[in-house]
């Protein structure tokens, strides 16, 4: 071989490795010899039996929905994590160019992460329930600590006037807001700790007049003063956003999406199917500035027009848990992917990692979530 041929395949190898380098993931480092104990969700508390047997209703099972597993958090998602696999994205018009590839940000073993949020620094909010803290990711993948102490803090919301939520899923469940101060939300639902509905307390949205939707199985909207009402019939939830104008409210229903119009004192009218699922089961969604709503399901982002017309789907390098519009412009998309390789290259089901990619739709900027 000439010297200009070994070149050539030397850099062909060079640009392949950095090629590799931004569309996978490197492996986790070996775990701490005397890791920290993980942070509990209220099921798993010592202290859960005792608690729910107060309850006027028990939950119909331990720490899920009529006996079902707990949901939340990204090594809650079943017993294996689905492993990288192969993806190709194909054109949706206005949304997407065809081609377009994911990128490697971040990962951590762990159970972390559950309704991100991303803000106008280019930063994305992720909690983490096994540390009970945010982070906060910077454009270069770094992460500080932004918050702590956060009682196995789940799904993060913003409204439009920057307050920061969090669901939080430790005994004696409850919703707190961050910021601008800190302080207990709600804790209670009709006299009873919110842990006497069932289940793990999941995801949320906030509205623009203090307001809050959570989903904890069914669908719950709370009100300024704290107060909770529950919503809807017949559903299984799991993410839940509000329309850009805040006169809808998108929720998952297992395989398909259900829609509410929203009156001015927050409260829940008209339930009806809005658009059914083409990917299997919904989970995390967040919308654009067109209304677009985009939900992660098991095969990657699903699309859905404001119409309710499916779009399409962007598919995932893995198995994907929530999304959210970011960066400066917010022509990026973030996802929370479950699962990673470990230090001897086996699987690790709980464990998160972000990845993005360049998107030609924008997040809507009024609010981040």
């Amino acid at each position: 071989m000439t010297s200009k041929g070994i070149l050539t395949t030397a850099l062909s190898v060079l640009g392949a490795t950095a090629l590799l380098a931004q569309t996978e993931a490197p492996r986790l480092p070996a775990p701490p010899a005397n890791p920290p104990a993980p942070s509990l969700q209220s099921a798993a508390d010592p202290g859960y039996a005792a608690l729910i047997a107060m309850c006027k209703t028990p939950p119909p099972g331990r720490g899920g929905r009529a006996g079902g597993p707990a949901r939340g958090g990204a090594g809650a998602r079943g017993p294996q994590a689905p492993g990288p696999r192969e993806y190709t994205v194909t054109e949706i018009p206005g949304v997407i160019a065809a081609g377009q590839k994911w990128k490697f940000v971040w990962q951590q073993a762990g159970n972390n992460g559950d309704g991100i949020v991303g803000l106008n620094d280019g930063s994305l909010l992720l909690a983490q329930n096994d540390s009970s803290a945010v982070l906060k990711l910077d454009k270069n993948g770094k992460t500080s600590v932004a918050y702590s102490d956060t009682h196995t803090g789940g799904a993060l919301s913003m409204s439009p006037k920057g307050n920061l939520f969090i669901v939080e899923r430790g005994l004696h469940a409850r919703i707190e807001q961050l910021a601008p101060q800190r302080k207990v939300i709600a804790d209670s639902f009709q006299g009873e700790p919110i842990d006497c509905i069932g289940g793990v307390i999941n995801d949320l949205t906030a509205d623009s007049k203090g307001g809050l939707y959570f989903t904890m199985g069914g669908l719950f909207h709370v009100d300024p003063k704290g107060t909770i009402t529950r919503y809807g019939e017949n559903l299984t939830t799991n993410g839940v956003i509000l329309s850009a104008d805040e006169k809808t409210l998108y929720v998952t229903n297992g395989p398909a999406i259900a829609a509410f119009d929203v009156q001015k004192d927050g409260s829940l009218t008209n339930q009806r199917e809005f658009a059914k699922l083409t990917a299997g089961g919904g989970d995390g969604s967040t919308i654009d500035s067109q209304g677009r709503l985009y939900v992660t399901t098991n095969g990657g982002v699903e699309v859905i027009g404001p119409d309710g017309k499916n779009l399409g789907v962007i598919p995932t390098p893995r198995g994907v848990i929530t999304c959210a519009f970011g960066g400066k412009d917010k022509k990026t998309l973030f996802i929370l992917a479950r699962g990673a390789k470990d230090a001897n290259g086996e699987e690790v089901a709980n464990a998160a990692q972000v990845w993005t990619i360049q998107m030609i739709a924008q997040g809507y900027k009024g609010r981040a979530k």
